[in-house]
């Protein structure tokens, strides 16, 4: 079966969220229950990740970020990080070619700091390539922190401050939104996270202030499209009220 064919639609949905923030956890634990390194758990999660990639497409969602690599992942041993640096480029290099045939334009979010310049070569090489495509935006958060995305932010800020290009006092959302990583993403409609962990770590903070959370239980390696539309499915029945209220009284 292909991964992907414009043939095939997914299910109808009430709702599809514009934006999904999606962070790929399990990979460790599903290579353990397997006596598998590490490193072969995040090999089974390359496929997830098309999967998901295909099935977004075909549910008519429009931006997909993806949690890569953070900036609080250089803690974990030195041989997984250099897997890591060298798996993210090779992963790239080895599907840029189908992402293309799918129409998806590739973004990169993330710091150039301590960021290996082969891989940063191969972020940005992918999104020129895919410059023109008008499908599925697929966003790799490669070496990316949320917090500090924003204090990046606050730091370019300042130094137009500085220069006398912003007025002290003058500083909104929108300032604030238009120097972060990738200024024209859209905020964050559904934060969906695999492996049962309940927690967001560090990912896409700004962007997900008002976003619908979801916390699979399923291994990363597991995932698939049903999984995503399952999501969506479940994003469709919530109530989004961004701050408001309505009255319900209780008959």
């Amino acid at each position: 079966m292909k991964l992907y064919d414009p043939q095939r639609k997914a299910p109808q949905f009430d709702k599809v969220p514009r934006h999904i923030a999606l962070v790929m956890d399990g990979n460790g634990r599903w290579a353990n229950k397997r006596g598998l390194t590490r490193t072969e758990g995040h090999k089974a999660g390359e496929i997830a990740l098309l999967e998901v990639v295909a099935g977004a497409i075909e549910a008519g969602v429009s931006n997909l970020t993806a949690y890569a690599f953070s900036t609080e992942n250089w803690k974990r041993s030195p041989e997984e990080v250099r897997f890591l640096m060298g798996y993210n480029k090779e992963v790239l290099r080895r599907r840029r070619d189908l992402l293309m045939e799918w129409n998806v334009r590739i973004r990169w979010a993330g710091r150039v700091p301590r960021l290996w310049p082969s891989v940063i070569e191969e972020l940005k090489l992918a999104e020129k390539l895919t410059a023109k495509n008008t499908g599925l935006t697929l966003t790799m958060a490669v070496n990316y922190g949320g917090r500090q995305e924003i204090v990046d932010a606050v730091n370019k800020i300042a130094l137009k401050v500085a220069q006398g290009k912003i007025r002290p006092g003058s500083i909104t959302e929108r300032t604030i939104e238009k120097e972060l990583y990738v200024p024209e993403l859209p905020d964050v409609d559904l934060f969906l996270r695999s492996s049962g962990e309940l927690r967001s770590s560090n990912f896409l903070m700004w962007q997900s202030s008002y976003a619908e959370y979801l916390f699979s239980p399923t291994l990363w390696p597991d995932f698939n499209r049903e999984e995503l539309w399952k999501a969506i499915a479940e994003f469709g029945g919530r109530q989004r009220r961004f701050g408001s209220a309505e009255d319900a009284p209780l008959n």
